[in-house]
């Protein structure tokens, strides 16, 4: 079995010295592809590569030298070992100067080889996990308030927007009312390091005849009642994010002058003809398929997809409901300190009713009846008097109860099945009987691999 996940691409001309190479460290449990010349080498690197490049100086069309310029322009801080010939110390020294981890004399001894190899390899894992780190302290020091779940879809929405944060993307959000939409986006102004506010704009909550001023602004005069200029909410925005929610009501007409702010960043206040350059990141949400709307003539195509360069999807509370116990305690010792009342522990009575129940208002709703049991009412009364709530029946709350248990051991084991039934004690036909009957995959508890590129929209 190898050692490590990680793998060296060794490049030298020689196909004596590949072999060779390839023997001695597939000998030392370590992972190594071969290449006859830099280009083919060149092509399979990319940036967060896990891996350490072994690359001998001379070689035709491309040498190693010009290699290490190019990889490192991919990444800069890939270890990379140069392989020099006898008596060419002063090009190693140089290429040390430019970057190189380590060089290595030829005919080179094979434990010192392994040694510098695993050296490398070591040093490449440290500053992976460095960045990996990075991106963890920056979500957790900068993350929203609310912004909070374990499920394996919040864990890669979390990863996701880490890797497009800094990034000047627009980006479109979609999820249902009340799931976090404006959460979402705060956390992409906050992670983004724009110097900018966040600006906030609900599209559906304006009327129609005012939205293009507050949007673009108006000089003195532009219309009846103008008696003075206004800084639209873009102007405003300027170096920051503006948040559009429920774009679908936006005005077909006014998404037009949106698509040429997005294209030309720029715009017109009305009643000006001066062109006002902007810096600006459109965060846009909408509970609708965009799509569709914009197939049905309903929403301008072009505008689609100016703002679908990263799309971010917010699952609904009924499809992560083994978040809901994290999420309920943080709203209720919000809730706690703002009412300066008690707090207890969701009792598995509660917890069974709380996974029975659909939250149709998603997060939002759950908030509410976590301020609602703080303040000594029903939590899903809705306003109603209690002895009319919804209360679920034993058969729910004991499905809800299992269905909880099944889910935690998955998420325990990583969406490993054997770990997981041995783990319950069940047959494995029982578990997959009941993964059916409660509509559970593993693989949704898998933990998601690590990336530094975020994945385009589709």
């Amino acid at each position: 079995m190898q050692t490590t996940a990680h793998c060296v691409l060794f490049v030298d001309d020689d196909a004596d010295v590949r072999e060779a190479a390839q023997q001695t460290l597939e000998l030392a449990d370590i992972r190594v592809e071969v290449f006859a010349d830099a280009l083919s080498a060149l092509a399979r690197l990319r940036k967060g590569w896990s891996g350490v490049v072994v690359s001998d100086i001379r070689m035709p069309k491309m040498d190693g030298l010009e290699f290490l310029t190019e990889a490192r322009k991919i990444d800069g801080e890939m270890p990379i070992v140069m392989i020099t010939g006898h008596g060419d110390i002063a090009t190693a020294v140089r290429a040390m100067h430019d970057g190189a981890f380590d060089f290595i004399e030829k005919p080179f001894d094979p434990d010192l080889f392994i040694d510098i190899t695993k050296r490398a390899i070591s040093h490449r894992k440290l500053v992976l996990e460095n960045r990996t780190l990075k991106v963890e302290l920056a979500r957790h020091s900068k993350n929203v308030s609310g912004f909070i779940g374990q499920n394996p879809a919040m864990e890669k929405l979390r990863t996701l927007i880490g890797n497009v944060a800094s990034t000047n993307a627009h980006v479109l959000i979609n999820g249902e009312t009340g799931s976090g939409k404006e959460v979402i986006a705060r956390n992409l102004h906050e992670m983004s390091g724009r110097s900018g506010p966040f600006v906030a704009v609900n599209c559906g909550a304006m009327p129609e005849q005012l939205i293009e001023s507050e949007l673009f602004g108006h000089e003195a005069g532009a219309f009846t009642g103008a008696d003075h200029k206004r800084i639209g909410k873009f102007e405003f925005a300027d170096k920051g994010t503006m948040f559009l929610d429920e774009i679908e009501s936006m005005p077909l007409a006014l998404q037009i002058k949106l698509l040429r702010v997005l294209q030309e960043r720029a715009l017109e206040r009305l009643g000006s003809n001066r062109v006002q350059p902007i810096d600006l990141r459109v965060v846009a949400a909408t509970k609708i398929d965009l799509r569709d709307a914009a197939s049905r003539g309903e929403f301008r195509e072009d505008l689609y997809y100016r703002l679908n360069v990263v799309q971010l999807h917010i699952p609904p509370l009924r499809d992560r409901k083994d978040d809901i116990p994290l999420l309920f305690e943080h709203f209720a010792r919000d809730a706690a300190n703002r009412f300066d009342r008690p707090t207890k522990p969701i009792t598995p009575a509660e917890q069974a009713t709380f996974n029975a129940h659909d939250w149709p208002g998603n997060v939002r709703e759950l908030r509410n009846a976590a301020e609602r049991r703080v303040l000594g009412l029903d939590p899903l009364a809705n306003g109603k008097d209690d002895s009319n709530s919804e209360i679920a029946s034993l058969p729910q709350q004991v499905d809800a109860f299992e269905k909880g248990v099944i889910c935690e051991a998955l998420r325990e084991h990583g969406g490993n099945v054997t770990a997981t039934v041995m783990t319950l004690g069940l047959p494995r036909k029982t578990f997959y009987d009941k993964l059916t009957k409660y509509g559970i995959t593993p693989a949704d508890f898998r933990k998601p691999r690590s990336s530094t590129d975020a994945e385009p929209a589709r």
